[in-house]
């Protein structure tokens, strides 16, 4: 079977960059080892898809090279997806920050995809496992049924994140296997998890939302946390989960609207005869709080703390140290950090400089989006400017 490009992996970036590809006149074929395509769009955003953020820009993703995505993600913005789930008459909102989700349902995401594909005369092939890739004068890819030529190939095939999806890394082997560099790896927006002392202290708390800054290596957000019994989770905690390594800690300001200090003190100096625990028990959930006072503050009324030990408990309230032991891995990482290496690709086409007529896209390259629709914004863009080039 003879095509023009052979695309491995009808996901997101896959799918884009079939739809830029035939559009441009190219004969293109899809492989796709699952039974049906797209299915990580299909769970993404609760099954209403997350699909872009209006706010989307390079600032908003980790790379060994941060300039790296900057090409890609000005060719095809925000508002070039956007406008093109208003031509199918798609209905959407924003949920908050810029975050954009399908009124009804993500399979509006995939059928825009499969129309745009069809119209475009893209093939696709399903169920579809990829036995081994040989370059000579043009890639020669062997399925278990049959044998694909052509000029181009695209490798699309996501990353390590969502194993119960079917998840591999053949990506990364392939790359491998043509000596580019990849880069490590590790699941990224990710929930991290307890010590055991920790999660005998806090494990209790599972389904406690605290709205907070939390901050990790030079990262920042403000948002949620939410306690689970294993460890923290929450839009915040996902975050900062991909700056996180092993040892590192993470540190948690529970107050980040309030002086903690000063309110302490003046509630000190007007009497003070309320217990800690009570008194932050209007800001923060009271069985956090009853927990958080009972491991790191006397169980005193306010008028019976020192100044001097009022000071550090207003200090950890505001940079509450925490040590994570692990994350929940793969199975519940959103996205994979690390992969193929950007010195290995051209930014403007995602070529390997060391053999042409090969595309790395989406997950699978070292490029990773904060929460919101960024990770989906990345394999637009870079589908896009991949279709352009093959």
């Amino acid at each position: 079977m003879r095509y023009d490009v052979v695309i491995l992996g009808g996901g997101a970036a896959g799918l884009m960059c079939a739809r830029e590809a035939g559009r441009r006149g190219r004969r293109v074929v899809v492989l796709e080892r699952q039974e049906r395509v797209g299915k990580k769009i299909l769970i993404s955003g609760g099954g209403r898809c997350n699909f872009t953020n209006l706010y989307s820009a390079p600032e908003n993703f980790l790379s060994e090279n941060e300039h790296f995505c900057r090409s890609p993600l000005s060719r095809f913005s925000p508002g070039d997806f956007i406008a093109l789930v208003e031509r199918h008459g798609i209905e959407y909102y924003e949920k908050k920050l810029g975050q954009l989700f399908c009124k009804t349902s993500a399979k509006d995401i995939t059928g825009l995809l499969l129309k745009e594909c069809e119209a475009a005369g893209v093939t696709l092939r399903l169920s579809c496992q990829v036995r081994s890739v040989a370059y000579e004068e043009g890639f020669s890819v062997e399925t278990d049924n049959e044998s694909f030529q052509a000029d181009s190939l695209v490798v699309a095939t996501g990353g390590l994140s969502y194993r119960h999806l079917g998840a591999t890394d053949f990506g990364y082997r392939l790359a491998d296997q043509f000596h580019l560099k990849v880069n490590a790896t590790a699941p990224g927006l990710v929930p991290l998890t307890w010590g055991a002392e920790e999660k005998k202290k806090f494990g209790e708390l599972s389904g406690v939302s605290v709205d907070t800054q939390v901050t990790c290596a030079k990262a920042s957000f403000r948002e949620n946390i939410l306690f689970t019994h294993r460890g923290l989770s929450g839009p915040a905690i996902l975050q900062v989960s991909s700056y996180w390594n092993p040892g590192d800690s993470i540190l948690i300001d529970l107050l980040p609207d309030l002086d903690a200090l000063r309110w302490l003190s003046e509630t000190k100096s007007e009497g003070g005869k309320m217990e800690l625990k009570n008194l932050l028990a209007q800001r923060l959930p009271k069985r956090f709080a009853e927990i958080w006072c009972e491991t790191y503050a006397p169980m005193k009324p306010l008028h019976e703390i020192p100044d001097r030990v009022l000071s550090e408990i207003a200090s950890r309230l505001h940079r509450w140290e925490v040590f994570p032991e692990s994350t929940e891995g793969y199975d519940k990482a959103e996205v994979t950090r690390g992969g193929v290496s950007t010195d290995e690709l051209s930014s403007k086409t995602l070529e390997a400089k060391k053999v042409p007529g090969l595309f790395f896209i989406g997950e699978v390259v070292d490029v990773t989006g904060h929460l919101g629709g960024h990770n989906f914004q990345w394999a637009w863009a870079s589908g896009f400017a991949a279709g352009q080039s093959v």
